[in-house]
């Protein structure tokens, strides 16, 4: 399609509750059928191995670590995989047993039989800016795996589609990627709304959403993970929309509030988080949401002539 549809995070000392994989709300840990389990990466893999259990937000925080470093861990003692994840051995032990294996050495065991034989290559000479265009490279792949199934974007943007009007929901650091995605759907929806403050006013405007007959409502939430957006996914449950939520893990707070949460990781290894998954996640769900529009097309046309006529863009 045509028109221009073509395009300071959070810091990354609190990682607590992040993961990457694939799910479909549910309960917290818990993935409730975004999918059919075909992803077949070692990230999505593991991401199998946690579904079904109710983790704590410490043993989230391995998880996440060893989803993102999944061609390594099978390879990692539990005191090097307790330094990865910024948690305590004794936490890591836990963790295996938590997931029903006797200890930490049967679950390397078992990794050893899920994820390549291979460790990853080490980032050589690279210095820690390249590292972190790596890592994001990486969470890129992972986001392209999960890809490989695409119904549960497709079933996101059938969601969107129908709700008339659309809100969107985004503070703090996913703030910028609420507004990124409003500004292109506003081209082919007819009426998309900008959540990106917080406070008192919030609910209000979710109200008003509702009122004039809104069915979904999209979130995309990012770490440090603000406490009102979980407030404001709560209510806009309990006022009967559907809620879509673009996170950066299976496992983030969010998720429990969620009925369809597509994941995409974030980059940590810079003071402050990257979000070229999220934000390319979110293009993607903006081409679905123009497959489920039939007049899509025609607004881009449109929109491509009035800019003409105006002299919007120097070309």
């Amino acid at each position: 399609m045509s028109a221009d549809r073509s395009a300071a995070s959070a810091s990354a000392a609190d990682a607590s509750a992040t993961d990457a994989g694939a799910t479909d709300a549910g309960a917290t840990g818990r993935s409730a059928g975004t999918g059919t389990g075909t992803n077949d990466s070692p990230a999505g893999r593991l991401q199998a191995l946690f579904e079904g259990h109710r983790l704590t937000p410490t043993q989230r925080r391995i998880a996440h670590s060893m989803v993102r470093r999944a061609a390594d861990v099978p390879f990692l003692s539990s005191v090097e995989l307790a330094e990865l994840a910024g948690v305590s051995q004794p936490s890591v032990t836990r963790f295996a047993v938590a997931l029903g294996f006797d200890g930490y050495p049967a679950l390397r065991r078992h990794l050893r039989e899920v994820v390549p034989a291979e460790p990853a290559a080490e980032p050589g000479s690279y210095n820690e800016y390249q590292q972190a265009v790596e890592a994001e490279i990486e969470n890129l792949r992972n986001l392209a795996e999960l890809l490989a199934d695409p119904r549960p974007v497709q079933r996101a943007g059938r969601i969107l589609a129908a709700s008339r009007p659309l809100p969107v929901l985004g503070l703090r650091a996913a703030a910028p990627q609420a507004f990124g995605f409003t500004y292109f759907a506003a081209k082919v929806h007819p009426d998309v709304r900008l959540l990106n403050e917080g406070g008192t006013m919030l609910h209000d405007r979710i109200d008003a959403a509702v009122r004039a007959g809104a069915s979904a409502l999209l979130c995309f939430a990012l770490p440090r993970h603000p406490r009102e957006v979980l407030d404001a996914l709560g209510y806009a449950k309990e006022a009967g929309l559907t809620v879509v939520t673009v996170a950066d893990s299976a496992f983030a707070p969010v998720a429990k509030h969620s009925d369809l949460l597509l994941p995409a990781a974030v980059g940590t290894g810079l003071a402050f988080d990257t979000a070229c998954g999220p934000m390319l996640l979110g293009r993607v769900l903006l081409e679905a949401l123009c497959d489920d529009l039939p007049d899509a097309q025609a607004r881009l046309e449109e929109f491509d002539a009035k800019a003409a006529t105006r002299g919007l863009f120097v070309e």
